[in-house]
């Protein structure tokens, strides 16, 4: 899928639904909320939430005293909704419409976090562009956290084909530099109470 479709995609799925009509949606982002203080992240570390659109963490982490958060998504209408749900607040927030495989990051980050995003990759070339501006954006000594469908997940989310993972098909693909500090299952409840198996993988870079 090329970048501009996948752009059109999720434009068009972020402007002709609600939030609570799209199945990753979350009320409580709390899985999110463990695996990121588990990495002793603080207020002022530097978090992206890659494909955070209209996601509700960036509000949770507002709340919970995070102040240098940056937000990137292929869809202008999810970064929108977000905006428009924080109001002020959302000044405090770097957002970025942007394709994360053609992503240029013009700073390092502490921390990346992505739920749901990198299963959508499923090209070998795809996820090797993904690696790369994982490698130019987190600082040595920063975090990675990916989550993605389980190996017994759903094979389709939003009528697109999804990778499905395990915390070493995410390693293998990271490659030297990353080790493994953390994973875990989730099943996340949608909200037709359908329940998804996702796996969450954290890495800290060593070099």
């Amino acid at each position: 899928m090329t970048s501009s479709s996948r752009a059109a995609h999720w434009q068009a799925v972020y402007e002709s639904k609600g939030e609570r009509e799209v199945s990753w949606f979350q009320e409580s982002p709390s899985p999110s909320l463990e695996l990121i203080a588990l990495t002793g992240a603080g207020p002022t570390s530097s978090i992206v939430d890659i494909g955070g659109g209209a996601s509700r963490l960036v509000d949770a982490l507002l709340s919970a005293g995070y102040a240098n958060l940056t937000v990137l998504d292929l869809s202008d209408a999810a970064l929108a909704a977000s905006r428009a749900r924080l109001g002020a607040a959302s000044d405090g927030v770097a957002w970025i419409a942007a394709d994360v495989t053609a992503w240029q990051p013009t700073r390092t980050y502490d921390l990346w976090y992505d739920r749901a995003a990198f299963h959508f990759l499923n090209a070998l070339e795809e996820q090797a562009a993904y690696v790369a501006i994982v490698r130019r954006a987190v600082k040595i000594g920063g975090h990675v956290i990916i989550g993605t469908f389980a190996v017994d997940g759903p094979e389709k989310c939003s009528g697109l084909p999804v990778t499905r993972h395990s915390a070493d098909s995410i390693a293998a693909l990271l490659g030297p530099g990353f080790t493994l500090t953390d994973h875990r299952r989730h099943q996340h409840a949608t909200p037709w109470q359908s329940v998804q198996n996702f796996q969450f993988s954290s890495f800290v870079r060593t070099s």
